[in-house]
C-alpha cells in the first residue's frame, strides 16, 4: 500500500471477506489487534483476527495485507493458520475497545467510542490507530441521550488504558448486526467473560435466546447467571423448548426451580416435561412446538404456517395432522404431510388427504442410535414422537441428533478432520504461537 492510502474505519471491516492474490476467499475479519502505547501514541494496529470456513481464528499481520477496499482484504497470499492467542499487552477492537467511556483531554468530558480510525505511516509500512469517532452525552441499551457526534485526534482522549466496567456494546453489535446466531455465538465465545455480559445485557431476548442456543453449555451457564433473574426467565422462554430444558436441566437444584416460578405457568409445565425424559431419548430431543394442523384444515392453511419466519428449516419441512387439541400433547396423532407434497396439490386441498400414514413415529423412550437410524433409512430431517395413547408429544429435528451425537466439545473446535495434523512453522514475526 502506498504511503497515501486513505484512513480507513475500523467498523466497515466488521464481516468483510479476505481473500488471497488468486481470488479465493479464505475467510472473514472478525477483529482488530491493537498494542496501546505509553502516554498519548497512537497504537499500532498490528492485524486483523480472519475467521477460516473451519471456523479456526488466525492472526493476519497487517504487513500480509495488500488492500483494503471495495468491502474486502487482499492478502499477499502467505497465511500462518496456527489459532489465534491474544497476548497481555494487546487490545481487541470490536472486543474490547468500541462503546468505551473515555474523556477528551481538553475538557474532561465524558464520551462514547463509536469507532476508530486506522491509517498506513507513509514513512513505514506501519499501521496506526491515529483517529476516535465518539459521541456526547450517555447512550443506552433502551434509549439514547443524543448528543454531538466527532471525529477527534488519538490523543485528545484519554481512558483506553483503564478497566472499564460499565462498558456498552451498542457498535459492538451493530457491527454484528447481520450475522447469523451461530457466528454471533462465536463472537460471544471469543470475547472476555467481562464484554460477553455486557453483549448479552445489550440484545434483546429473542436475539439472546437464538444466540444462547448456539454457545457452548459453559458459556450458557455463565450469560444466564449474569441476567436479572426475571429476564433470565423470559429469556428461557423465547428459547426453543427442549434447548431451554436442557439449559434448564444443567442448572443447580435451587436456581433452576427458582427461574421455573418466575415463568409462565404453561412454560415452566412444558420444561418440566421435556426434563422428565432422559436426555437422549427422542422425549429429550423433542421441540413441543411443530406445526400441528386439524384433519379440516387446507393446503393453504399449512403453507400458511409453513411460512412463519421463526420455524427452522427442520420444522417447516412438514406439518403433523392430529385430531383436536392441537397442542401438544394433542389428540390422535394422524399423520404427516411433507412440504414437498403440500406445494405439489391445489390450495384448497384437505391436508388430511395427503397423509404419510406409513412411517411408525417415534416412541418418546427411543434412544439416538435408534433415533439416528430412523433419519438415516428413511433420508428424514425431522419426525414426530407419539406416546402410547396415540398422541402427538413433539418432533425431534435432525439438528438435535447432530448436537447430542458430535463431541461435546463440537462448538469449540474446527469444521475439520485433521485437528492433529502440525500446522505449518511460523514465519518470522508471525503471530499465535
Amino acid at each position: 500500500m502506498a504511503g497515501g492510502t486513505p484512513r480507513i474505519f475500523v467498523s466497515h471491516l466488521a464481516g468483510i471477506a479476505v481473500f488471497d492474490p488468486n481470488g479465493d476467499q479464505v475467510g472473514r475479519v472478525r477483529d482488530l489487534v491493537v498494542i496501546l502505547r505509553v502516554g498519548r501514541k497512537p497504537p499500532r494496529l498490528l492485524g486483523l483476527v480472519v475467521e477460516l470456513s473451519t471456523r479456526r481464528r488466525i492472526f493476519l499481520p497487517m504487513t500480509r495485507v495488500t488492500s483494503i477496499e471495495s468491502g474486502q482484504v487482499i492478502t499477499t497470499g502467505v497465511l500462518n493458520v496456527r489459532r489465534f492467542e491474544q497476548r497481555p499487552t494487546e487490545r481487541l477492537v470490536f472486543g474490547e475497545l468500541l462503546d468505551r467511556r473515555v474523556r477528551l483531554v481538553d475538557t474532561g468530558e465524558e464520551v462514547t467510542v463509536l469507532d476508530l480510525g486506522a491509517q498506513q505511516r507513509s514513512a513505514r509500512r506501519e499501521w496506526e490507530v491515529d483517529r476516535v469517532f465518539v459521541r456526547k452525552g450517555r447512550t443506552g441499551t433502551f434509549r439514547r441521550t443524543r448528543g454531538e457526534s466527532l471525529t477527534v485526534e488519538w490523543s485528545q482522549v484519554t481512558g483506553f488504558s483503564l478497566e472499564e466496567h460499565g462498558q456498552g456494546a451498542e457498535s459492538l453489535l451493530a457491527t454484528f448486526e447481520q450475522l447469523r446466531p451461530a457466528d454471533l455465538a462465536n463472537v460471544l465465545h471469543h470475547l472476555s467473560a467481562k464484554r460477553r455480559a455486557e453483549v448479552a445485557a445489550a440484545l434483546d431476548d429473542d436475539r439472546l435466546a437464538d444466540v444462547l442456543e448456539e454457545l457452548p453449555e459453559d458459556d450458557q451457564i455463565e450469560i444466564l447467571g449474569k441476567l436479572k433473574e426475571e429476564r433470565a426467565a423470559d429469556v428461557l422462554e423465547a428459547m426453543d423448548p427442549d434447548d431451554a430444558a436442557d439449559l434448564l436441566a444443567d442448572l443447580p437444584e435451587e436456581d433452576k426451580e427458582r427461574l421455573l416460578s418466575l415463568m409462565q405457568p404453561a412454560d415452566a409445565a412444558e420444561m418440566r416435561r421435556l426434563m422428565s425424559y432422559e436426555e437422549h431419548t427422542a422425549g429429550g430431543l423433542m421441540t413441543t412446538e411443530p406445526i400441528v394442523m386439524r384433519p379440516d384444515s387446507t393446503v393453504a392453511d399449512a403453507l400458511a404456517r409453513v411460512r412463519n419466519p421463526d420455524l427452522s428449516p427442520a420444522l417447516a419441512a412438514q406439518v403433523y395432522v392430529c385430531r383436536p387439541p392441537d397442542e401438544t400433547p394433542t389428540g390422535k396423532y394422524l399423520g404427516a404431510v411433507h412440504f414437498q407434497r403440500l406445494l405439489r396439490d391445489p390450495p384448497y386441498t384437505l391436508v388430511s388427504s395427503l397423509l404419510d400414514d406409513d412411517l411408525q413415529p417415534l416412541d418418546p423412550e427411543a434412544t439416538l442410535p435408534i433415533i439416528a437410524g430412523f433419519f438415516a433409512t428413511y433420508d428424514m430431517v425431522a419426525a414426530p414422537v407419539v406416546d402410547e395413547t396415540g398422541s402427538l408429544l413433539g418432533a425431534v429435528t435432525v439438528d438435535d441428533v447432530l448436537d447430542h451425537m458430535l463431541p461435546d466439545d463440537w462448538r469449540e473446535t474446527e469444521f475439520h478432520l485433521d485437528e492433529d495434523a502440525p500446522a505449518p512453522e511460523k514465519e518470522a514475526g508471525a503471530h499465535g504461537a
